[in-house]
This record gives structure tokens, sequence and C-alpha cells, in this order.
């Protein structure tokens, strides 16, 4: 039920407000008659009173149902309606409630609940959308056991799925069939799923370590058996590394994963039926690239995980999304960092991961939206499914098993499920469970001080300043904490901060270090573990000023403030062991560049990069102890996002104009480097998506695209020509989409007949044409090019707003992903937004709300950007009857200017 104030607005919904349910549901018996128009659901239920809850009525979750039945015991019951919520008072202890409803799923644009998908049904439940099923107590602390049975048209749903094991199907009169379902785990309604269509399967019997076999299913259309291969072997490696890491065996004699192209979300992780979206279960060679593949390994990972983090162990309530999300976004890090057959790969992924952290997440926890991982309010619990509570979260889990170690952690996963197996638990619980498997780490002692970054929303900085004593041969590292204030928390306690550090020489040869004190020498990375706000650190021993390697592989998700000089910044990028602070030295380095050119009005011809760093780049291209996927990460400068993120007053425009030539400026001075770089690296051999081969291939594309930027200003044509001839003869679409991006990207003419030709190719293929949209909308800009494009790729007969990856290929790509083309001086970007922002609501509201979500930093923005981008925020939160999803994302919004 949506509560209302005096005035109509949604009133939050608060975490200290959780109270147990007032009944318990105990058994769950669903018949569904599916039909597009027309479904209708019977839905039996055993309950009992709480008898620790006070005494009093029953209310029901529901929306969009239609009515027609109750009986309390067979008996008819009297009832009222409270809004969207079912009333009946007067129940006995315990008693059968059966509630008959209809619903049309046809006309389900908002894909939640029960929809229909070019013609077979599914379900999102998650986190409110069984109430749009049947009346229920629809909240995760409800769990029950559920038998569901499915009657429906043969020849137009031969395939009946739900979750748990198949125990009985059969033919029914007038040509109908039916299925029926047991799910031997209680669940809570979020994780209740249905499929019925038209579908085939790959399906692969494995046997467990215990010997016993289980049946592994891929469901989608017809024609796309042929891409389910990395998706099935993906969900086979899931099984295999879950048991071997952390003793979590596969618990159903049946596991299926089926596709559909309409999703609100990547994948849902209902219990033995997960429903994906087609992007990351689809994939063959021709079709997807290195990074869907990569994708569809972590996402089929993360949702197998959550069968044991989620299902067999969920959360109390919403606020607590980050125990289930957070740990299993760290558990597929994890997966995917293990298949890396070597450290760089391994190092590749961390560092991708981190990236994903600062140019999102960091600007989330800085904007109108921060929250703590745990939230303490909401109005729409969909607006939380976000970076803080995902990627965050999982930072949170990481710094737990820094401070206890691998074998420790492992040690907390087993105490957590043997206490809390088949339960609705809270973050705390996870967190105890953690510490009291390592009683003597630093994690259990400082356990309700680490717990704040549950509680604290923003981004710790670390303002570290080091001073080295010569006569002393020592080397002082002095560091306070902050935290800037967020949304309902003007101050903040300081944090537990885990921080790896090593020491480098002058020559970058890592030192031995021993703290003041100490008697031993530590070879290699020290964690050092911060709990005040001010603390000073000193290692002895040392003959001359180190060059200081802090928070290696990103020990903490925290902004570290250092001044170091050039000079000590190419050290650590020439040398330094740890791959994750070579990368960074060399994003800093480029950072700095891009602020003084920001702060310099540079121009588009004034050099931004200064030689050192050119050879520096150098070096690290030509350099072969180093993995070419590696190499690729270090020569991508900062994003114009992340750029933006550290000037306290943004330029949207002197942004872009600043980073695209640095862009330049690389393409020129390095032009033989980048030729020798793609013709080492454009022959991969057969097809592979191992991390090698893509390393490769993202590193030829990476030159080809510098190549055709460098032949925009001196004319050359033969790069563009051999870069068309690239994209003709590619054997997979890594390489042709590479070379498709490199024509685009430099804006060169023969950008157009490749691209017509890319459509004439793969008009058929959804996945491919929403990549096609979606090259377009987020090309760099040239004179306010992209607007009118994005507008006429709208009008193409394959968009469709009412699909949620196209509007995102289209609308997304160029309101959240495109900033140098979206902040236009004459704000039609901004009008461009609030249009599709309203237009989506009406359609699918969680979907809007993300998309409302491109202005979350409008107030850093510089005049005249700033008070368009506040008008056109104002009129999308003036618009009558605004669903709560974008309603609360806009007014968050303009309360925090």
């Amino acid at each position: 039920m949506l509560l209302r104030d005096a005035q109509g607005q949604p009133i939050a919904i608060r975490r200290e407000d959780y109270a147990a349910p007032a009944y318990w549901i105990d058994t769950v018996d669903l018949t569904f008659d599916l039909d597009p128009a027309k479904t209708r659901v019977l839905n039996r239920m055993q309950m009992r009173r709480n008898p620790e809850a006070p005494v009093q009525p029953l209310r029901l979750d529901g929306d969009e149902l239609n009515l027609a039945r109750v009986l309390v015991n067979g008996q008819g019951a009297s009832f009222r309606m409270e809004g969207d919520q079912l009333v009946i008072d007067g129940l006995p202890d315990s008693f059968e409630l059966e509630i008959f409803t209809t619903c049309c799923p046809i006309k389900n644009t908002k894909l939640m609940g029960l929809f229909v998908s070019e013609d077979t049904f599914f379900t999102q439940c998650e986190a409110e959308g069984f109430r749009r099923i049947t009346y229920f107590l629809d909240r995760p602390d409800v769990m029950a056991s559920y038998t569901v049975t499915l009657r429906a048209a043969k020849a137009a749903y031969p395939v009946l799925l739900s979750n748990g094991n198949l125990v009985e199907q059969g033919e029914l009169p007038e040509g109908r069939h039916f299925a029926k379902w047991v799910d031997p785990f209680k669940k809570p309604s979020y994780l209740f799923a249905l499929v019925a269509g038209k579908l085939v399967a790959r399906e692969q019997r494995i046997k467990a370590r215990s010997g016993k076999e289980h049946l592994l299913q891929v469901y989608v259309r017809a024609g796309d058996l042929d891409k389910t291969e990395h998706a099935m072997n993906s969900l086979i490696n899931s099984v295999l590394w879950d048991e071997a890491r952390f003793g979590l065996p596969l618990d159903l004699d049946r596991f299926m994963i089926v596709a559909t192209s309409d999703f609100n979300m990547g994948a849902m992780e209902n219990k033995g039926l997960n429903i994906f979206n087609t992007k990351y279960v689809l994939a063959n060679q021709a079709t997807a690239t290195d990074a869907d593949y990569s994708n569809i390994e972590s996402v089929v990972g993360h949702e197998y995980f959550h069968n044991w983090s989620g299902d067999r162990v969920t959360c109390r309530d919403w606020f607590q999304l980050s125990l289930k999300e957070g740990l299993t976004v760290f558990r597929d890090q994890e997966f995917s960092q293990d298949l890396c057959a070597d450290a760089s790969a391994r190092a590749v992924k961390r560092i991708e991961d981190v990236r994903v952290l600062r140019t999102a997440q960091f600007p989330e926890d800085a904007g109108p939206m921060a929250h703590p991982v745990r939230p303490d309010s909401y109005i729409e619990i969909s607006n939380f499914y976000t970076v803080t509570i995902y990627e965050k979260g999982a930072e949170v889990v990481r710094m737990m098993q820094t401070l206890v170690g691998r074998k420790g952690f492992e040690k907390g996963i087993t105490l957590y499920f043997e206490r809390h197996d088949g339960q609705a638990v809270t973050c705390d619980d996870f967190a105890q469970a953690i510490a009291d498997a390592n009683p003597e780490s630093e994690l259990a002692r400082l356990l309700p001080q680490f717990k704040r970054w549950y509680s604290q929303a923003g981004t710790p900085r670390l303002a570290a300043h080091g001073v080295y004593d010569a006569q002393n041969r020592s080397y002082t590292l002095s560091v306070v904490q902050s935290c800037p204030p967020t949304p309902g928390q003007p101050t903040k306690e300081p944090f537990v901060i885990p921080v790896n550090i090593g020491l480098l020489d002058a020559s970058g040869r890592e030192l031995p270090l021993q703290l003041e004190g100490e008697s031993d020498l530590t070879r290699g990375t020290r964690t050092l573990v911060l709990s005040r706000a001010g603390e000073q650190i000193t290692f002895v021993g040392l003959d001359a000023e180190p060059v200081p390697s802090i928070l290696r592989g990103f020990s903490a998700p925290v902004i570290l403030d250092f001044e170091y000089t050039d000079a000590q910044l190419l050290t650590l990028l020439a040398n330094d062991p740890d791959p994750f602070n070579r990368w960074e030295a060399g994003q800093r380095l480029g950072l700095r560049a891009a602020l003084n050119g920001i702060a310099a009005l540079a121009t588009d011809t004034t050099p931004v990069l200064n030689d050192a760093y050119i050879d520096a780049m150098r070096s690290v291209l030509r350099n072969p102890q180093l993995d070419a996927a590696f190499k690729e990460l270090v020569l991508t400068l900062p994003s114009e996002t992340y750029i933006a993120e550290q000037l306290d007053v943004v330029d949207p425009q002197r942004v872009h104009l600043v980073r695209e030539a640095m862009r330049a400026q690389l393409a020129t001075a390095l032009f033989a480097d980048w030729q020798w770089a793609y013709e080492e690296n454009h022959d991969t051999g057969a097809y592979s998506p191992d991390p090698t081969s893509s390393g490769r291939r993202a590193l030829a594309g990476m030159a080809l695209n510098f190549l055709c930027l460098a032949a925009r200003s001196s004319g050359d044509v033969v790069w563009p020509g051999k870069t068309l001839q690239r994209f003709k003869d590619a054997g997979n679409m890594t390489d042709r989409f590479n070379a498709l991006n490199a024509l685009v990207a430099s804006g060169h003419t023969l950008a157009a007949q490749a691209l017509a030709r890319f459509h004439a190719i793969f008009k058929d293929e959804a996945l491919v044409i929403d990549k096609w949209f979606s090259l377009q909308a987020g090309a760099p800009d040239r004179g306010g090019d992209i607007l009118p494009l994005v507008k006429q790729l709208m009008k193409h007969p394959d968009f469709s707003l009412k699909n949620p990856n196209r509007a995102r290929s289209v609308i997304f790509s160029y309101c959240s992903a495109n900033p140098g083309a979206f902040h236009r001086p004459d704000a039609a970007g901004y009008v461009f937004w609030s249009e599709r922002v309203i237009e989506l609501d009406a359609i699918n509201p969680q979907v809007a709300a993300r998309l409302a979500r491109a202005l979350d930093r409008w107030s850093k923005l510089a005049e005249p950007y700033r008070s368009a981008a506040r008008e056109a925020i104002a009129r999308v939160a003036a618009k009558p009857d605004l669903s709560k999803d974008t309603h609360e994302v806009v007014t968050r919004a303009l309360a925090g200017n």
C-alpha cells in the first residue's frame, strides 16, 4: 500500500519502523489458468497468527487485481479494501484462506508481476511484483512452501515451468494441459516464478561431489539455441566453483535458466528458475563481443550464487537488500577472478570492477540519491537497486575478507549458513557470523565500528602525507580520514579502513617494510587497519625517501588524496608490482593533465599531455612483459564523468573538449606505436573469449580507434580504409564491432556505409541491433550532431520504447553515457530527457526512474547548464500522477541543491 500524507505526497517507509508480520503463511497452493487477456489465479494459503505480534486485522497487498472471491476455511468472509490492500477482520488463530483473482498480463507494460513477452508468459516479483499476481503478505520475511499448478493451451504454451521440482503433468480437455511444481524449500514471495510458452532447452546433466545427479537447462526461443553454449558452461562452472570454494552444493534436482527480451533488470534469481534478460544468456562469436561473454559468465554466476546467498538465506526486509546483493556481487567477482588463469587477468578484472565503482557509485555517494549500504528509508524500493547496494556492498564484504583472511572468510560463510539456513536475516547477522568465526581478527575487535560501513553514506576520503627523516632513516605516513555530509547525515564517525601498502625506492625496487617498534621485516604488501580520525605510521630502516604505494588492490572504497609528484607517479607506473596501483598511477597522471587543461582554458589544438606522459604511455604499449588487456586499461584515459567528479563546478563542454584533445594528442604522438600494436595483436587465431585473446583484441581495437582518429586530422586514407576492410572481413563480433566503433568514434565518412552494412547483416538479431543503436547515440559529439541523430533513431522501425533494452540502447546511451552530447548549451538535451522520462513513466516506471537519475549531479554544473537542468527536473516533478518511482528520484534531486 502506498502511504500518502495530507497533501497526497508519498510517505517514506523507515527501517526503524520494522515490525514482524501479524500473520505467517505456512503453505501456498497456486493454480493458474493462463490467458494473455484474463489469467485466473486461485490462491489457497494455510495461515496462522503470529503470537508475538499485537492482535490486528490481516492486511494483504495487491496491485491492479480483479478480486472475485474470498473464503476463510471454505466459507464466505467479509472483507474491505483500504487503498490497494485487502483487509480481513476477526480471523481465528489458524485458518485456510482462499482468494480468487484475475489479471491481464498482455497489458502489463511495467514488466512487474505476470506479463507477456513475444507470446510467452514470464514473471518478475522482486521486489514487490507478487502482489500484482495475487493478494499476499508481499514482504521478504514471510517464507512459505509453494505448490504451483499451471494450466494452459498446449499448442500455444507447450512448456510450463515454475520453481522447484516437476511432480506431475498431463493432458486436459479442449487441447489444454497442466504441470504441477513443488518447491522443497520455503521462500519469500519475491522468489516465485513461472514461465509458459514455446521454448527449447539446452540440457546438461552433472554429478555433484556427493554423487547426486542434477539436470541443468537453459530455455530460449527456437532460433537462439545455438547461442546458449557459453551460458551453460558458465552455469556448470558456477555450480562447481561454489561447491569447491565455499562448500555450497546445488540443492535441487534441476536448475533452469530462461531468457526473455523484455526485462527491466539483468536477471532474477527465482529459486531454481532464474529468468534472464537475453543480453546475459545469448552469445556466439558472430553476435556477441568479448565483453558480452564476460558479462554472461558474471551474471550467470551471480544469479546461481544467489541460490544460497539470497534464496536459502534471504533478507528480513528490503533495507537489508545488500545482505544478498553485496555478498553475491562479491562472490561473482571472486568467481570471475578465480577462473582467470594468471595474476594479470585477475588484476584486469579487479581494475574493471573498481572502475565501475568509481565512475558510477562514487558520484551516487556524492549526489542527492546518496544512501547507506543499508538504507534508512525509501518511498519506492525499486530505486534502491543501486551501485551502492551492489558494488559498494561488495566492497564492504571484500574488506571483511581482507580483515579475516581468505580462509577465515570461508569459515565465516560456513558459520553464516549453519546459523541462518532457511531464515530471513539482517546485515548485522552476516557481519556477526564472519567475526564470530574469526574471534582473534581485527574485524571481531572492531566490529561495532566496522558496521558504520552499513549505516553511513558517502565516500570516505583519506588525506595522506609522507615525511622522510634522513637522520633516523624513517618515513612517517600521516593519514586523516573524513567523510562529507550526505542527505540526512550531516556528520560522520570514523570508519574502519584496511589500507594495503608497499614502499618502492626511486628506481622502482620494492623495499622491505618494518614498522617502528617491530623487529621483523615484512616483504611485499602490508595491511594497515585505520580506525581513528587521524593516525601516523612510521616505517624504519630506510636509506632514502621511498615512493609509497598506498591502497594496493583498492583495499577499501575510499578516495585517496596524496600529493604524488609526477616523478613518483611515473616510478609507480613503470615499476609497481601491484597492478592496480600501476594502473592508478597512469590514471592520476592523465587526470592531472585533464584538470590542468580545463583550468588553463585549453583549446582543441592545445597540447594537454606532456612529453613524459606520452613517453610513459609508449613504454607501457611497447612493454613485452605486460598483458595486452592491462595495456588497454592503462592507455584508456579517465572518462568525462570521472573527470567531472573531481571538479567543484563542471562545464561539461570544457571537459569534453579537453578529453577529446587528449585523445587526439595520443593518436598522433603515438601513431607509429599504434600501428605496431595493431599489427602485433590483430590476429588472435580461432575465436576464443579467454582473457589473453580478449585482451589482444581489445588492444587491437584501441589501436584502430586511435589510428582512425589520427587520420581525421592528417587526412590519411589508408587506416580508415584498412578499418573498413577489417569490419567487412572480421570473423567475430568483437573485431567487427571494434572496427565499426573506430570509424564512428572518429567521425569518418566511411562510418555511414559500415553502419548500413552492419544493420543489413544483423537486422534479425535484436541484441546486435541494440549495439548498433547504442554506438550511434553514444558517439562523440561534434557541433551538436548527436541529439538530432538520436531523435532520428527513435523514429527507426526497429525502435520500441516499450522494450527496456531498446530504450536503454538509444535514450540511456545518450542521456546517461554521453555527457559531451547531452549537456548542450541550448538545453535541448535536458528538454529531450524530461520528455522521455515523462513518456516512459506512463509505460514502465522502473525504467523511467533509472533515466531520471541522469541529472543526479545537476547542482555541480556551471551556468547556463545548472539552471536549465533544474528547470527540466522541475518540469518532470510537476507532472500530475507521476509514479512513486520517478517522483522519489526527481524530488530528491531538487532537494539536493
